[in-house]
């Protein structure tokens, strides 16, 4: 039997650090090729040996720059260290060479599943044949349809990518006034000052920046490390931590005097959890200032752009449901889309 033959027989009755130690042997001693490589990076990937994997898997793209299957396998070992966009890049270039190739267009479904795009997974799903994999991932994404929520791995995959061009998009043609709101509302219903604030959904700090002034000390959560790390370099807050929001309301023992969410609720549809975790962390008196976008009729709706809507209606009886009183509730815009201003609401609830 071939070499490759017998690690594929090893890798099929789950011996992956056999196969790859089979072929390791025979790289080392001059007596494997290219595809022999290809292999042992593929046994790599089956015996958990990520990082290794894709020193390996890197190394063979400059050998096999034309292979489908090399390309395929990169994205595999680029996929498994979370490392998403340039795992997507990769299957798409598995396809561009072999626009059949069944497994670059299941990397790749997988990829945008783990990123939380579930639209961008359909097409991919489609092309496919099809097996229990296949029906795994259409179980994923009919689970994620039906959430109450934006997936947390969609939000985290956004803002990461986003994070860099983040205050040049939002200050220039977006031009953001979420923080704006806030402040204004803070001054309409006059909310303490100083006080301990947390800043949900902090991004790169620019509520945090408006409301610094405002802060005996300032917290702030974020779910994307890399805004986190924005955040920090602006040096405003006193503490950050990378976590969903509702996940650190419900496990932080701190209170705060004053709890805002500059453009975050648009990533949640029902508001329960948030108003739960927010009525929790508050003080007798303290305030929870947010904005949303407004929807007309329903409690809540998925807009075009996968950004959450709120009726007034549903505002109020969300907020009254979990022992808050409306402080202030006026129109506003947060940001523009497409040039034009988005509908929204500056909202302020107080706990007494």
């Amino acid at each position: 039997m071939d070499l490759i033959g017998e690690a594929n027989e090893l890798l099929a009755v789950g011996r992956a650090h056999d196969a790859a130690a089979l072929l390791r042997e025979a790289i080392a001693s001059g007596r494997a090729g290219p595809l022999a490589r290809l292999a042992y990076g593929r046994a790599l990937l089956a015996a958990g040996l990520n990082e290794q994997a894709l020193i390996e898997l890197r190394e063979l793209r400059h050998l096999l720059p034309s292979s489908a299957e090399a390309a395929t396998a990169l994205g595999d070992a680029l996929l498994a260290q979370e490392a998403l966009p340039v795992a997507i890049a990769e299957y798409q270039r598995a396809l561009r060479l072999d626009s059949s190739c069944q497994a670059a267009e299941l990397g790749i479904a997988r990829a945008w599943l783990a990123a939380g795009e579930w639209e961008k997974a359909q097409p991919h799903l489609a092309a496919l044949d099809r097996s229990p994999a296949v029906s795994e991932l259409e179980t994923q994404i009919a689970e994620m349809r039906a959430l109450p929520r934006s997936p947390e791995d969609y939000v985290r995959h956004l803002f990461d990518d986003f994070a860099h061009q983040y205050d040049a998009r939002m200050n220039g043609p977006l031009q953001y006034r979420a923080p704006a709101n806030l402040l204004e509302m803070h001054k309409l219903v006059g909310a303490p000052a100083p006080t301990d604030i947390l800043d949900l959904g902090c991004g790169t700090g620019l509520a945090g920046l408006a409301f610094k002034p405002l802060a005996r000390s300032l917290t702030g959560v974020d779910l994307s490390p890399r805004m986190i790390e924005l955040a920090r370099a602006r040096a405003v807050y006193d503490a950050l931590h990378v976590a969903d929001i509702e996940d650190f309301l419900a496990r932080d023992k701190a209170s705060y005097g004053l709890i805002l969410a500059a453009d975050v609720l648009v990533y949640l549809g029902d508001l329960g959890p948030i108003m739960c975790g927010v009525c929790e962390r508050l003080r007798p008196g303290g305030f929870f200032i947010f904005t949303t976008e407004r929807s007309p009729e329903k409690d809540f709706e998925l807009g075009e752009k996968r950004r959450w809507r709120h009726s007034e209606a549903y505002l109020k009886r969300i907020a009254a449901a979990h022992g808050l009183e409306l402080a202030g509730l006026i129109a506003c815009s947060p940001r523009l889309e497409a040039g034009a201003p988005v509908e929204g609401f500056c909202v302020s609830l107080v706990k007494k």
